[in-house]
């Protein structure tokens, strides 16, 4: 049987996925992915699906490629899916088709437990703080029954606690195959059994970071995978950028201090001054980040403050200054490698400590270089500081990857062998889907970055009768978003309106200044106890804070309400279907800032090219953030909400019908008694009633 026939038959009526599982109900939207693509598994191809919420994109996609009887690479944006594919979809549908498959979940270092920095960690010198400590001995506790080493299924651990820095490697520290514990390795483990596996969830990160280091994981998988699909693939080209670019971390530099110090004293006490070595990279690399946080200004729209950096030193920053704390910091390892000269034979923690060193030190010679006219470099200085710079244009080395553009020469993988090149771009298939990905026909906004301009692009529309289930409200009695009492009038507006619902209210800003402002107002309206919660993110695991804002319930027969208020990181992949959400509200048109690095140097080049950089680049931007923040409303039939977009440009620009088009087709309100009425009918129904005509 022709794999379209297969599909067609899993879908149907009375398929396979009817018989097994629940609540199953055929959508034409989602068998015409489907078919779409087993077509492009079948040529092979590459296809961008852009698929509303609500179609089905991820059995779409799963069944197909699971059919076609090839070997399967699925990425995603993030490691919350990841999990819910290898542990909710994919078993799912194996038992619904009847298919005998081997499946593995692969992700970075850092997701999982390292033995043998586990045992250190107890001798860590920060290791006395109490809150570490419980949290190490959960870890220890857990470390005993573990199968994995996926810190993902520690119940209760933050993933903000400094145990996990401690407990996880990373390309830096990892000894390989010197580490004592190699045989029991959970990243090796996870790497042998994604090797042997049929189907291999991944993650974008993972995809970038190892093509680019061309480790023993995705570089030796990618040439034997007949199908390789991105789910969230709107995040493609930022991610790859990051991965293609170069970084330095001054986060990189204190941890090779911390472990320069400890391995030292551990395997080569009483050699060299390993105190004293720690101690001087330690002053060198806080002056520079003290002279890298005078250059900074406030963190705006990113959170994480991009400063320019076209000249020899970050913009705001005295070069001469800049030179002296670099030559400073080198001169600190140096110091570090000159005492490793001799002793690095003695354990393989002083020689991995030696490449490190050299490596750091190569680094610090290209970030001391002027930069290349094709790359963007610049200065993040909230938290770590970190010197950072990308390829302002990716989508080259994007075309050739998905072209099967062969691996570098000098591409080993572990057992020291040159890794085969990649399969011929005829023999694999590439399949890029998310809900949001353009806003016009072509995709454009995704294929041009991407370098897919070739792709074939098929949009499927979400099967919600939003008119029905939503409306969109667009307050006119608000101050524009440049006045500075915006976001504090904002606050007070939605406080009314969370009162009138009860809660069920996420709140979406475009910068973590005015996440600030709104959380403070509301937390200050709604005391504790008092029946309506505020949620902010930040202030709890962000795991936690979505579990408690989902589970909202009737508690002693009282809703208990709750108003969610969160920045980037809630802007998607945060499905709350049902009534514990039915006011979404977003500060203002999420424009990317103008101010930074990559951004302005995008729309420079478009401006010597005579093009418009605000029609081609900041308003489809702002049209898919849009549509991704929007789309956080509706997630099932049943849904019923209210959207509330607080700036007027949207009605009151010309380009904002560009950006209504972006979004589905809502009723309008057209006045705040309108607005009131639509959450009294939300109070008075349940999600299965319709609230309004």
């Amino acid at each position: 049987m022709q794999l379209d026939d297969q599909v067609a038959r899993a879908f149907a009526p009375e398929g396979p996925l009817a018989r097994v599982l629940p609540h199953f109900c055929p959508r034409t939207g989602q068998t015409d992915m489907a078919l779409a693509v087993a077509d492009a598994i079948g040529a092979p191809a590459r296809l961008v699906v852009e698929a509303g919420t609500g179609v089905g994109k991820t059995f779409a996609y799963l069944v197909p490629a699971l059919l076609s009887g090839r070997r399967v690479l699925v990425s995603t944006a993030t490691k919350a899916l990841q999990d819910q594919l290898f542990g909710r979809d994919l078993p799912l549908l194996q038992r619904a088709l009847a298919l005998t498959l081997r499946p593995a979940l692969l992700k970075g270092r850092s997701s999982y437990l390292c033995l043998h920095r586990l045992e250190l960690a107890r001798r860590d010198d920060r290791a006395g703080d109490a809150d570490l400590a419980r949290d190490l001995g959960r870890i220890e506790r857990w470390a005993q029954g573990t199968l994995t080493g996926d810190l993902a299924q520690l119940p209760d651990l933050d993933e903000r606690s400094a145990a996990v820095a401690l407990v996880t490697s990373t390309r830096d520290n990892c000894l390989g195959a010197d580490c004592p514990r190699f045989q029991q390795c959970h990243v090796y483990q996870a790497r042998r059994e994604a090797l042997a596996a049929d189907v291999v969830v991944i993650n974008h990160h993972l995809f970038f970071a190892d093509l680019a280091v061309r480790e023993s994981g995705v570089a030796r998988l990618l040439p034997s995978a007949g199908v390789v699909i991105f789910d969230e693939a709107h995040q493609l080209a930022e991610t790859a950028a990051q991965f293609l670019g170069a970084q330095l971390g001054t986060g990189q530099l204190l941890d090779l201090g911390q472990d320069l110090r400890a391995a030292g004293l551990r395997c080569a006490r009483g050699l060299a001054d390993w105190q004293a070595l720690h101690d001087g990279l330690r002053q060198a690399v806080r002056a520079l980040r003290l002279l890298a946080a005078g250059g900074g200004s406030d963190p705006g729209d990113h959170g994480a403050a991009r400063v320019p950096w076209a000249g020899p030193a970050p913009d705001g920053v005295d070069p001469a200054q800049w030179a002296d704390a670099l030559h400073a910091v080198v001169a600190a390892l140096r110091a570090a490698l000159a005492a490793l000269d001799g002793l690095a034979g003695l354990a393989p923690d002083l020689q991995h400590l030696h490449q490190r060193t050299v490596a750091l030190l190569e680094r610090l010679a290209h970030f001391s270089a002027a930069g290349d006219g094709g790359w963007v470099r610049w200065l993040e200085v909230a938290g770590q500081p970190r010197m950072s710079e990308s390829p302002l244009d990716v989508a080259p080395a994007l075309h050739a990857l998905w072209h099967g553009a062969p691996a570098p020469q000098g591409a080993w993988d572990e057992e020291g062998e040159v890794q085969a090149q990649a399969q011929a771009a005829d023999a694999r298939s590439w399949v890029f889907t998310s809900a949001t990905l353009g806003d016009d026909a072509g995709l454009r906004w995704f294929t041009e970055a991407c370098g897919l301009q070739d792709a074939r692009t098929l949009r499927v529309p979400s099967p919600f009768d939003y008119a029905h289930q939503a409306a969109l409200y667009v307050p006119g009695q608000l101050p524009l978003p440049i006045d500075p009492a915006h976001s504090a009038q904002l606050a007070h507006w939605v406080g009314d309106a969370v009162a009138r619902l009860g809660g069920r209210t996420l709140v979406l800003t475009t910068s973590l200044r005015a996440l600030q402002v709104v959380a403070a107002v509301l937390q200050q309206r709604f005391a504790p106890g008092g029946g309506i919660e505020v949620l902010v993110q930040g202030q709890a695991p962000k795991r936690q804070i979505m579990e408690r804002f989902r589970t909202q319930a009737h508690a002693g027969g009282r809703f208990r309400g709750q108003v969610l208020v969160g920045s980037a990181t809630f802007w998607e992949g945060f499905d709350v279907p049902g009534d514990a959400l039915q006011l979404l509200v977003i500060d203002k048109l999420p424009f990317p800032s103008p101010g930074d690095p990559l951004v302005r140097a995008r729309s420079e080049r478009l401006a010597r090219e005579g093009r418009s950089a605000f029609r081609e680049l900041a308003l489809p931007a702002a049209a898919v953030a849009l549509k991704q923040g929007a789309g956080r409303l509706i997630r099932r039939e049943s849904d019923r909400g209210v959207l509330v977009v607080a700036d007027t440009r949207l009605v009151g620009k010309g380009y904002g019908k560009r950006l209504m088009r972006a979004l589905p087709a809502m009723r309008r309100l057209a006045s705040q008694e309108e607005f009131d009425a639509a959450l009294d009918a939300l109070t008075r129904t349940s999600t299965t009633d319709c609230p309004w005509p």
